[in-house]
């Protein structure tokens, strides 16, 4: 970071590393009031010393607070990174990645291998074809074979975004009725076309074992939760009621699921639900976590904390619920991570970036987390991919 501080004719130019500490940049800036320009400036450079002071804790890699993360490490260096989920081995991971600047104009599925060492490079390649837009990507057990859902049947291009002007400038979701999910190897070679059906088909993730996918779909009218054997093909939908089910994962036993779902409750909501669902929209600022039995039986809402609360996982136990939400703010952001019991008791926030922190998964032997976020982007809008040590029972 480079701070140009000026004083009439003269300046003085500062540079400090994002993740500058207090001591760092009072280190910095000693030797240069010993040889102040004048007394009467001193006043306006603790004044602007302040602020730049204030600039470097805000745009950090770990926040104070953050007792559960150890050794944060960010991934990703510009764009729209997100989706981040790892291979069964933990030593890779698959997201979606937009970045206008590098020609990525829409999401479009990466791989990267995780880095073993503080010396050891973050490195990926793109999977997916340059065709149409891409999402919620996920390794098969072999390690050989990764799943996704992809538009590119509908169209070479970028599938538009809704005109929210139409819609009083709503927070909206396209639901894109060519999305379809797909087998792909790790070289980008598509093997299998799995979902079929006319609608949406998206948001895949799979069981421990890897033998069953649940995803999202709108063959029924509705986007509800359904269940896929890979090897028969045979589906199975687990959820019926009105509203957004989406975004489910199975538990690390696979004997439970969680997922967030809105349930619109008044006639107008109702009403409002299935207009902006027929043509291709959704509204997700209503969201509720919900967990139930692999089956979809014995469904129950375990957050009422209102606004959204979305992207939920299973903790590496299966005892609690790692989800993100912006409940505790009035205007609707930022996003935080939050933990929370599967009887929906204690509710406890682990991240602090004043942005977006969002899609947590655990590697597979629980030892770390990985997560997307606004977090040290110099003040800008890049979503970034970051990974920690997970501390389970941090010290008070």
């Amino acid at each position: 970071m480079k701070t140009i501080l000026r004083f009439g004719k003269s300046s003085i130019v500062l540079l400090v590393h994002k993740s500058a500490t207090q001591e760092q940049l009072n280190s910095i800036t000693s030797a240069w009031l010993k040889k102040c320009i004048s007394k009467n400036y001193i006043s306006l450079f603790v004044a602007l010393l302040l602020a730049v002071i204030t600039h470097a804790q805000t745009d950090t890699l770990h926040y104070a607070d953050e007792k559960h993360f150890k050794n944060v490490r960010q991934l990703t260096n510009g764009g729209d990174n997100a989706e981040a989920y790892w291979s069964f081995d933990n030593s890779r991971i698959i997201f979606q990645r937009t970045n206008p600047k590098e020609a990525v104009l829409c999401d479009r599925m990466f791989i990267g291998k995780l880095p073993v060492d503080a010396n050891d490079m973050f490195t990926y390649k793109q999977v997916s074809s340059g065709k149409g837009r891409t999402t919620c990507g996920f390794f098969l057990h072999d390690g050989k074979h990764v799943l996704y859902a992809s538009t590119y049947l509908g169209g070479d291009s970028c599938p538009p975004l809704p005109d929210r002007s139409k819609y009083n400038n709503r927070y909206l979701w396209p639901i894109y009725e060519s999305f379809d999910i797909f087998l792909s190897d790790t070289s980008g070679n598509i093997e299998k076309r799995l979902t079929k059906t006319n609608g949406y088909d998206a948001e895949g993730t799979l069981s421990p074992d890897g033998k069953k996918m649940i995803f999202t779909s709108t063959r029924n009218g509705d986007l509800d939760l359904y269940v896929m054997d890979l090897k028969s093909k045979k589906v199975k939908q687990i959820t019926n009621e009105l509203g957004y089910d989406g975004g489910a994962w199975f538990s690390p036993d696979g004997t439970k699921i969680v997922w967030r779902a809105s349930r619109p409750q008044t006639d107008s909501a109702r009403a409002d639900y299935k207009d902006l669902l027929s043509k291709g929209l959704v509204a997700p600022t209503q969201m509720e976590v919900f967990i139930a039995n692999a089956d979809g039986s014995n469904a129950k809402q375990i957050t009422h904390l209102g606004n959204a609360n979305w992207a939920p996982n299973f903790t590496p136990d299966g005892k609690q619920i790692i989800f993100c939400s912006n409940h505790e703010y009035k205007r609707g952001f930022p996003f935080n991570m939050y933990l929370i019991n599967l009887d929906g008791s204690g509710l406890e926030k682990i991240s602090r970036d004043k942005g977006f922190d969002a899609f947590p998964m655990f590697s597979y032997d629980g030892k770390r987390i990985m997560f997307s976020s606004n977090r040290n982007n110099g003040g800008g809008h890049d979503t970034n991919l970051f990974v920690a040590d997970w501390v389970e029972a941090p010290n008070p």
